[in-house]
């Protein structure tokens, strides 16, 4: 196993389930972010929303995004909007959300309307720490730089 395979299945235990995010966008070079739920499938995160709100209107004007956590993950990378739950090609990753998202998923989302949406956002860069290592990866050419890391960070 590679070092960059290591670090995506790293990646994958630490966010391959319900895990929250802010979520920067940006309109007319104004920068906009908010919290939003996140499921990363070992190549890109998912977020379920709605096709009207304003992060979908800034993703589909401006695809450019950023994804960070108070323990200090970051990710950059592209967004778009891949099309409804219902739709056929998202039948696969549907059930995975449904899983990863199970406690409020059905309570806080209605298939029934048309504008409701997935946003997918494949990673180009980032960062990410885990039991004393930190991980600077490069998504586009495969590469992770690993070094020791001690997140210390206090939060109030």
């Amino acid at each position: 196993m590679t070092a960059y395979e290591n670090a995506i299945d790293i990646m994958k235990d630490l966010f391959g389930r319900d895990y929250q995010f802010a979520l920067s966008t940006a309109k007319d070079n104004i920068p906009s972010s908010r919290y939003v739920d996140t499921y990363f499938d070992g190549e890109s995160f998912y977020i379920v929303t709605y096709r009207l709100s304003q992060k979908a209107f800034e993703i589909a004007a401006n695809p450019n995004v950023s994804l960070c956590c108070d323990k200090m993950h970051s990710f950059s990378g592209s967004a778009k909007h891949i099309g409804h739950p219902l739709d056929s090609k998202n039948a696969a990753i549907r059930s995975i959300l449904i899983n990863a998202f199970e406690p409020w998923y059905f309570k806080h989302n209605n298939e029934a309307d048309e504008n409701m949406c997935y946003i997918k956002t494949k990673p180009t860069t980032g960062f990410f720490h885990k039991d004393g290592t930190g991980y600077r990866i490069n998504f586009i050419e495969k590469s992770v730089m690993v070094f020791p890391f001690t997140f210390d960070t206090m939060l109030i």
